[in-house]
């Protein structure tokens, strides 16, 4: 076999080029006495770390490795040969085979010159994960999960196949449910998803354990994963506990120290409220704000003093917040001010036939409002008034109102007319305050009935209040309503009140949903319309009812004026609905969920 011979070579051998230095990032710092490895040295590359390009260059060469020759190499590839003669000095037909032949030799000679970099020291091995491994069925399951992306299938519709992203979320919290520990030949997969899906992160980060933030200080890609629970180390047990949250306090980055705050807040309310005041006076003002909103977890009226200093803070978002946060406290000195000031703007008209509310919204935002976290510059298009009025019914504590109507409940306050067209505005400031104090009395009162032949209810504006609503009731309360709702008015509009909802759905909910769908398949329009209730179907539906759905899978009879082809499509959106569910039992059952 004859082998073509490599362009002549002048230069002196890689071995011969003075050793170059290569500090932690790669880069080079010049010849060093001592950069030959002495006996015993640690040479191993950090693990995930790629080693850097740094060439060496032989002293009074014109073809052999050095920068000025590779320069030259990828200036004539950019330009063409046309252009740029090649530094082997070829023209014509056979210069740009020369071009790669050098670029090839050239390259070979590049890494040839290469020196692993040195490791500042050897990384500490990967901490133990105390948690029992996944069975071998969910381990391989996991695996399908994260080999499944977004467009694999070129971007079109998915036909009957499930959509494996989308069930994630649902295997991850039951796996941590029952308490396993990730494979990990798994953590790179699942640090990649959590990395382009933020709603992945918790789940994902608490199934993947300790091992992924070993992982994490690796490689940058993952080092969100540092981040989102740099404050869980703080709940570990040990006697310099204290100074571990202390020092992190004092000296960690902004994420960190969030991070640590919402941690010590959670098991620690007090203990977060009391570090957060030591250095309150040093922060910024947009991380005072931050900081702020740590306390909406474990809010008590122990938390009202300091709330009620940072009224005075000199930042307008801080007074705003710390104002919301004190009138979700019932008893608070704000809730009081705020419901004299409220109630001045509401009363009882009785001599109108039936008894009406009537309204008197300020006529100014005077300092002490302003002090109390109303803001005095409305929004475009709203007039100042009913900005103004709106912002203060929204803070005073709900229980002003029977008092201040005549001893009437909730229920039969709601009901009463409204005056002057206030009732918008006053209904849905009643709105904002039954979501901010958690009062579900006041709640389903402004809900209705889900059979009312309104299907904005009696004191919500929109569907989003509802939604936000129907979230301080209980679960089972929850999936009864909107059950009710969804048979009254179907599904065109119940997309919000189904993400409120517990998963799994409880079966009136269900039942009601598939019921609904069966309705809008036997009108002949197409399934895309429903497209967004069918994948949340697909993720809430009880496996269980997965035979229900056995008889829905033929290609029904399409009406006269039905939609070409809608009865195929609808058929392959049930058989995918199907495929689903018992995906998602077998998911269950391989990790052992409910046994």
């Amino acid at each position: 076999m004859t082998r073509t011979p490599a362009p002549t070579d002048t230069s002196a051998p890689a071995s011969a080029a003075p050793p170059t230095h290569l500090a932690e990032d790669g880069t080079g710092t010049g010849p060093r006495a001592d950069a030959e490895p002495r006996p015993g040295a640690d040479t191993d590359t950090v693990p995930g770390t790629a080693a850097p390009s740094t060439a060496t260059t032989g002293p009074g060469s014109e073809t052999g490795p050095g920068p000025g020759v590779w320069e030259a190499l990828v200036t004539s590839a950019l330009l063409g040969t046309d252009r740029r003669t090649p530094p082997g000095g070829e023209r014509g037909p056979g210069a740009a085979a020369a071009l790669l032949d050098a670029a090839a030799a050239e390259t070979v000679r590049r890494r040839a010159g290469l020196r692993p970099a040195r490791a500042a020291r050897r990384p500490e091995p990967a901490p133990e994960d105390p948690r029992p491994p996944l069975p071998a069925a969910a381990a391989r399951r996991l695996t399908t999960l994260l080999a499944d992306r977004p467009g694999a299938a070129g971007g079109g519709r998915r036909g009957s196949a499930p959509d494996l992203m989308e069930l994630l979320p649902q295997w991850l919290a039951t796996a941590n449910a029952r308490g396993f520990a990730a494979p990990p030949q798994a953590l790179p997969a699942l640090l990649d998803a959590a990395r382009g899906r933020t709603d992945l992160r918790p789940a994902a980060l608490t199934f993947a354990g300790p091992r992924a933030l070993w992982l994490a200080r690796l490689n940058p890609d993952w080092r969100f994963a540092l981040r989102a629970t740099s404050g869980a180390g703080t709940a570990l047990p040990g006697s310099d506990a204290t100074e571990r949250v202390r020092g992190l306090w004092d000296e960690g980055l902004f994420a960190e120290r969030v991070a640590l705050l919402a941690s010590l807040r959670a098991r620690d309310p007090a203990g977060a409220r009391e570090l957060l005041a030591s250095t309150w006076a040093t922060e910024r003002a947009e991380d005072r704000l931050m900081f702020l909103d740590s306390l909406r977890t474990g809010l008590e009226a122990a938390d009202e003093p300091f709330l009620e200093q940072a009224l005075a803070d000199r930042s307008r978002n801080v007074r705003a917040t710390a104002a919301e946060l004190l009138s979700a406290l019932p008893h608070s000195a704000l809730a009081a001010r705020m419901a004299a000031r409220a109630a001045t703007c509401v009363s009882l008209d009785r001599t109108l036939t039936p008894p009406a509310i009537a309204v008197e919204a300020p006529h100014e935002c005077d300092a002490g409002m302003e002090r109390d976290g109303v803001v005095a510059k409305p929004p475009a298009g709203r007039g100042e008034r009913s900005w103004w009025f709106g912002q203060l019914v929204e803070a005073a504590p709900l229980a002003t109102w029977p008092t201040r109507l005549a001893g009437r409940t909730a229920e039969e306050i709601v009901a009463l007319p409204v005056s002057d067209g206030w009732q918008s505005e006053l209904h849905a400031a009643w709105c904002r305050a039954a979501v901010r104090q958690r009062d579900g009395v006041w709640a389903r009162a402004l809900l209705g009935a889900p059979t009312a032949p309104e299907a904005g209810g009696p004191g919500a504006v929109s569907l989003a209040e509802r939604a936000k609503l129907l979230g301080t009731l209980s679960a089972g309360e929850r999936a009864e309503w909107v059950a009710g709702f969804i048979a009254t008015h179907g599904l065109s509009e119940a997309f919000q009140l189904l993400g409120m909802c517990g998963v799994p759905w409880a079966t009136p909910l269900g039942r009601a949903v598939v019921d609904a769908l069966n309705i809008a398949r036997d009108a002949g329009s197409y399934p895309w319309s429903f497209s967004g209730v069918m994948g949340l179907a697909e993720r809430c539906l009880d496996p269980s009812e997965a035979g229900r759905l056995d008889g829905l899978l033929a290609i029904p009879d399409e009406p006269e004026d039905a939609s070409p082809g809608a009865g195929g499509y609808w058929a392959e959106a049930f058989q995918r609905l199907v495929t689903t569910l018992r995906l998602r039992a077998a998911m269950a059952g391989e990790l052992g969920a409910g046994s």
